[in-house]
């Protein structure tokens, strides 16, 4: 079973959405049950809250659900749980790095990263363009599911 870990700060816009379309694409492919797929967030703020409004119509429109979802810290011990940690930004990737240690596994990495850029998913929270950070996610998720399909033989 493949371990997979979406993180952004607050755990209710970027990280449940890349955690919800990456569930639905490996579903669609009917390999759910070879993996387990979760997010949380770096921060405090937002733990406990369901997720972002933003976030749950654009998921609708898609015919996905959030339902069930609440925000979750990560935590230390996460290292050794998930075989790869997902970051939305930069910042994130520094902050998992802070709360997880140093990353002697290397499975600490951008997002956009399996997509071939080097670029940070903008947070809908600040921007209110959902659409724009659906239209990365779903390129990062594709990118890294691909990755995933070439090195694991599932």
């Amino acid at each position: 079973m493949v371990k997979i870990l979406f993180v952004c700060h607050g755990n209710i816009c970027r990280s449940p959405m890349a955690e919800f379309v990456l569930r639905d694409m490996v579903t669609k492919r009917g390999m759910e049950d070879k993996f387990q797929i979760s997010s949380a967030a770096t921060s405090m703020e937002e733990i406990g809250n369901s997720v972002h409004r933003g976030t749950r119509e654009k998921l609708k429109q898609q015919g996905i659900s959030t339902e069930g979802k609440y925000a979750v810290k990560l935590k230390k011990q996460d290292y050794e749980k998930y075989d790869y940690i997902i970051a939305m930004d930069q910042n994130n990737l520094k902050n998992i790095k802070k709360i997880v240690g140093e990353d002697k596994q290397k499975k600490v990495s951008l997002l956009l990263s399996f997509a071939q850029e080097n670029r940070d998913i903008a947070d809908p929270w600040y921007t209110g363009d959902f659409d724009k950070t659906y239209d990365d996610i779903v390129k990062g998720c594709k990118g890294f599911l691909e990755k995933i399909l070439q090195q694991k033989s599932l």
